[in-house]
């Protein structure tokens, strides 16, 4: 059976944007949950995407479900998607990533494998997914869930949520805390730029972390 829920509404562009400057290590240095399993990886390093997440669950084999929402997507969406642990069928590839990029869709997020690692290059499309495989799915028309909520690398996610995605990782938001986090890392950054000024001028990281105060207090 085919499960399928309206799609959510889009985090404003304004929030996207900001949270886009964000790196998801800086936000990692203040919370620990919302990040999926790091052996979801990009097959882009070098970009950082922000988007609303539409979910979307399909087994095994089979693609079906993700062939017919294509055509749905919006620009900005960002599809996470569940494989219900198989780790052997690549759903998306070349023409998936062509059809995506045509449809402005900010990323894709699979816990699962992908193909056509060279066409997702070509294309620039930012994917995260945990490798390659030769082995695609197929048109099976077994099953699958649209827009409910999923689990994707230990972490659930629900139509809706901001998804930000970079070389280091993925991180899952509520999408009203989005700006919030958002702003604080950036804090974070510029206050990065000022530490590294001052070791620049030969301050020393422990002093100014507070470690070597924390460890003389504490020495037997």
């Amino acid at each position: 059976m085919f499960i399928l829920k309206d799609l959510p509404r889009q985090i404003d562009t304004e929030t996207l944007q900001l949270l886009a400057q964000a790196e998801t290590a800086t936000i990692g240095h203040v919370q620990h949950s919302g990040f999926v399993d790091p052996a979801i990886r990009a097959v882009l390093p070098e970009r950082r995407v922000a988007g609303t997440a539409v979910t979307l669950r399909i087994p095994g084999a089979d693609s079906t479900l993700l062939h017919y929402i294509l055509p749905h997507l919006r620009p900005g969406d960002f599809v996470v998607i569940e494989r219900c642990g198989d780790t052997r069928h690549a759903c998306w590839g070349g023409v998936v990533t062509n059809t995506a990029k045509r449809a402005g869709v900010a990323g894709a997020v699979i816990d699962g494998v992908a193909t056509d690692f060279s066409e997702i290059r070509r294309c620039e499309m930012p994917v995260w997914c945990r490798g390659p495989s030769p082995i695609t799915t197929k048109i099976l028309g077994l099953e699958g869930a649209f827009n409910v909520p999923i689990s994707v690398g230990g972490q659930s996610v629900n139509p809706g949520d901001a998804i930000l995605a970079d070389e280091s990782g993925v991180v899952v938001l509520e999408a009203g805390r989005a700006a919030q986090i958002g702003r604080m890392a950036l804090d974070m950054q510029q206050a990065e730029l000022l530490l590294l000024e001052r070791l620049a001028k030969g301050e020393r990281l422990p002093d100014i972390s507070g470690a070597t105060a924390l460890v003389d207090t504490r020495r037997g």
